[in-house]
């Protein structure tokens, strides 16, 4: 039992001064998520040290310390946990913008990342249903540029790879054989309707940070994952994307964008499908699926497929979407 006299006197200590580099650097940081909290002056340095302390005889990490012992709210962590992902979601894409500048566009690196999601193809990879995308709309009115040079984004080939491994374990398959069964029914519509129902059944799975998932402030999830333990948005994002890959649609189609949430202020990430009629919302804050026309609170940060990535930036023009 902790000290009542020793709480009280640290809760009267004056919170620790950090310069303005010292303070994005400890944001961008891993495993630091202590000192960002008495950073943004929810815990006293005694606080930190107490809870701590509680964590060495303990399995749990220090997030859910924290909460159980009342030392912060659950609000509290989520908004530190929430400045940190999009300081570290923004300090990437400026280093792809001045990868941009310095070396230019790369070429796509053709074959880079396997086509995990076709080997649980319900049909054709090469669906005839689907003809090609000559052109994309401004997704939410921004501009963007496209890069084929996927490595920095570790998060998103790593997944590629776990999902490939998990796909031959027993586990994992049953889990894919279920999934598959349920998406059996959706194979033979249109895109508009099978990116609805594709939506629908992905919202069910229950949402979970992965804070308390991984003890992580972002992981991308495998779908096999996803479905034995719940995600957050990306997850859903991405197993929305496998599903539809699964029932034929070309990766030109589809991309996963990562999203400032403009109502919320804080990241998001969602499917972009892209129809003969424009560019649909899978979102999982959403039953719905929405025309992106018709969607203000977003602004698009970038949006990555298999092949390649795009960055978005304010618009200067419009691009209309259509078919060859």
């Amino acid at each position: 039992m902790r000290d009542q006299e020793a709480v009280c006197k640290s809760r009267q200590a004056r919170p620790a001064r950090y310069g303005i580099f010292s303070r994005i650097k400890m944001m961008m940081q891993r495993q630091r998520l202590g000192e960002l909290m008495v950073m943004n002056g929810h815990l006293t340095p005694g606080e930190l040290r107490y809870a701590l302390a509680c964590q060495k005889s303990s399995p749990q990490n220090l997030g859910r310390i924290l909460i159980e012992q009342k030392l912060v709210s659950q609000s509290a962590l989520y908004s530190v946990l929430a400045q940190q992902f999009t300081l570290r979601l923004l300090a990437g894409v400026t280093t792809l913008v001045i990868a941009f500048g310095c070396m230019g566009i790369k070429p796509a690196k053709a074959g880079s990342i396997k086509d995990v999601p076709a080997q649980m193809s319900l049909v054709s990879a090469a669906n005839s249903a689907f003809a090609p995308i000559s052109a994309y709309p401004a997704l939410f009115n921004a501009d963007e540029r496209r890069s084929g040079n996927l490595d920095p984004f570790t998060k998103w080939t790593g997944m590629f790879g776990r999902f490939e491994r998990t796909m031959n374990q027993p586990a994992g398959k049953k889990v894919i054989e279920g999934w598959k069964q349920d998406l059996q029914a959706y194979k033979d519509l249109p895109l508009r309707q099978m990116a609805e129902k594709v939506n629908g059944l992905i919202n069910q799975v229950e949402y979970i940070e992965d804070s308390h998932n991984y003890g992580q402030s972002d992981y991308w999830a495998t779908p096999v994952e996803f479905f034995n333990r719940g995600g957050d948005c990306e997850d859903y994002a991405i197993a929305k994307y496998v599903s539809l890959r699964a029932l034929g649609v070309p990766e030109e189609r589809m991309r996963i964008a990562i999203v400032q949430d403009l109502q919320k202020d804080i990241p998001h990430a969602i499917l972009i499908v892209y129809t003969d009629d424009g560019a649909l919302v899978l979102d999982n804050q959403n039953k719905r699926t929405l025309s992106a026309t018709s969607v203000n609170r977003y602004k698009p940060i970038f949006s990555i497929n298999r092949h390649a990535w795009w960055l978005h930036t304010k618009p200067t023009s419009t691009v209309l979407a259509s078919a060859q």
